[in-house]
């Protein structure tokens, strides 16, 4: 698989001469280095209709904040469908500033209000503080879908590589606590296996951007123990059955690491009853979503998970 010219671009900016590798960062710089990231290649922010701050409580006092977005051209007395959104970055950075744009078009073009959560990162928050928080946000707006002025029947789970995990796993737990399931899953490059041995694991180790390095440094700041990647929660492929799971739209990129696992995922899901649309961005790297300014395939990606979610939310 050849790298697409503007992600060889991309690389170059990235692995520069005498530029620090994502692996030497501190968890401070690297989150600033995200950021930025985001920040200098995405698209600019359409309008929506709204932005609200929503602080969702947790039991012991604290809250969770998320951000609502309702979509240009709703109103406020209709409600909408919900897409509730995890954003990327390895359990250990991102941030709802810098997915404000990404969460913006998905409203916008699905149709669907969507909520941006603010999951706490690790190393501060190990492993399982972000499964806690996105079961919560799913479980709260559940419960609260006319506070959010949105359809309980209507909701979707979605996010971008560790986001996708995290969207994938919340799914699973609303199956074996016999919660209602969200209607779909939109999952971007998500992480379905901690370790793995599948040929991108090594075809795309050094040089396309999540290195391995790099997702070494995520998985020793999210696990306090070593153990705790072999689970289902940690690693979706190795719960007992997949089952029941909703139906989903995935995006995968040609020089990612993950996609061989991301691949393996909707196989063994299509074998066991479920239903997978599957779009793949050959010659892109792990994380091209977000940044439409530069990858016109990203800008792609956002239409068609759009679309797809726009039929699955659809009323019927």
């Amino acid at each position: 698989m050849s790298l697409d010219p503007k992600a060889r671009e991309l690389l170059a900016m990235v692995y520069r001469v005498n530029a620090p590798r994502f692996h030497d960062l501190s968890v401070s710089q690297a989150r600033h280095a995200t950021q930025k990231l985001m920040f200098a290649f995405r698209p600019e922010a359409p309008a929506v209709a709204s932005t609200v701050e929503v602080p969702i409580p947790r039991p012991n006092g604290t809250v969770l904040l998320a951000r609502l977005y309702r979509p240009l051209g709703s109103h406020a007395s209709e409600s909408t469908a919900l897409l509730i959104y995890f954003h990327g970055g390895g359990w250990c950075t991102g941030d709802l500033s810098s997915y404000d744009v990404l969460c913006r078009e998905l409203a916008n073009l699905s149709g669907a209000a969507v909520l941006s959560v603010d999951y706490r990162l690790a190393p501060e928050h190990p492993f399982p503080a972000a499964v806690h928080d996105a079961w919560l946000a799913f479980e709260w707006s559940s419960e609260n879908a006319g506070l959010l002025g949105v359809d309980p029947e209507r909701l979707a789970l979605g996010g971008d590589s560790a986001g996708g995990n995290l969207a994938i796993v919340t799914a699973i737990e609303a199956r074996e606590r016999a919660m209602p399931m969200p209607v779909a899953l939109a999952l971007i490059y998500p992480s379905t296996q901690i370790h793995s041995n599948r040929p991108s694991r090594d075809r795309f180790a050094d040089g396309y951007f999540l290195d391995r390095e790099t997702l070494r440094w995520f998985y020793e700041r999210y696990f306090a123990e070593a153990a705790e990647a072999e689970t289902w929660r940690a690693s979706p492929m190795f719960a007992s059955s997949l089952t029941g799971l909703p139906p989903f739209v995935m995006v995968t990129a040609g020089c990612d690491p993950l996609t061989d696992d991301c691949l393996a995922f909707a196989a063994r899901c299509e074998a066991e009853g479920g239903q997978v649309l599957h779009r793949h961005f050959d010659g892109m790297v792990h994380g091209f979503v977000p940044l439409g300014k530069f990858f016109e395939q990203g800008n792609e990606a956002v239409r068609c998970i759009s679309s797809y979610l726009k039929g699955a939310l659809a009323v019927s």
